[in-house]
């Protein structure tokens, strides 16, 4: 662990067309310079877990940033907000990415900012890193955890959600890490294939790594789908692919 000492607030940010959301931020004390992480939080929402992942990158020498991308639900409770989500279709895709440019923008006004900026996701989450690395300029790395629906067909896909990131791959500007669980059904080892195919035949650059015995949300402790190896060989590889590309 590379620092004891950090800050740790909830603030406020602007998100898509200005609007002011909520975002926990977590850094370093110290100088820096530190490179930043936006981690984009799982379906479950703006939780105690998610700000923890923040928690962990400030310990480790990172300004990390999570923005509260349920904030407009208004429920107060992240359970509650996902769940208003879901009745609504998901999270509008161009909103989504709004509030994570926010999100970059903000690490970008931090005097300890390093000038490199990698972005994370979990479930749901995943799918929104893989959008945002592919539309999204100025991330120098990002870490695909388990994201579902990256590859979707047409039945679903939905106002909210139009276009599958798998089909704007070509537009990958960044190197991918990718992290999944073989006994996951979204996305399936199947979906994971294709995806790696076409990575690979872009020419992209990109690591996947899976794990047998493993299945969605394998970094969730206190829940049944934590698995204890696959999330410590998961932390690891994520840490060294910040290592290799925002240092």
């Amino acid at each position: 662990m590379a620092h004891t000492g950090m800050l740790a607030e909830t603030i406020n940010i602007q998100g898509h067309n200005g609007d002011l959301i909520d975002a926990y931020l977590s850094r370093p004390l110290g100088e820096g310079p530190y490179p930043g992480v936006v981690v984009i939080h799982h379906m479950p929402g703006w939780d105690n877990g998610s700000v923890e992942i923040a928690r962990n990158f400030a310990a480790h020498g990172y300004n990390a940033i999570c923005p509260n991308l349920h904030y407009r639900e208004g429920k107060g409770d992240p359970r509650e907000n996902a769940v208003s989500v879901r009745e609504a279709g998901g999270m509008p895709d161009d909103r989504t990415m709004g509030d994570v440019q926010g999100a970059m923008d903000y690490l970008r006004f931090l005097p300890a900012f390093s000038g490199k900026v990698g972005v994370i996701g979990y479930c749901s989450g995943g799918r929104q890193t893989y959008l945002a690395a592919c539309k999204l300029s100025g991330i120098d790395a990002a870490v695909d955890c388990y994201g579902g629906g990256v590859v979707a067909s047409a039945d679903q896909l939905s106002e909210r959600m139009p276009v599958a990131p798998f089909d704007y791959t070509a537009d990958l500007s960044c190197p991918l890490l990718g992290l999944f669980g073989n006994d996951d059904q979204r996305p399936s080892p199947e979906d994971v294939d294709k995806m790696e195919a076409e990575l690979k035949r872009l020419g992209k650059t990109y690591e996947f790594h899976r794990y047998d015995d493993t299945g969605h949300g394998f970094f969730t402790t206190g829940s049944p789908a934590y698995r204890q190896e696959a999330a410590r060989d998961g932390w690891k590889r994520i840490f060294d692919w910040y290592k290799q590309y925002l240092s």
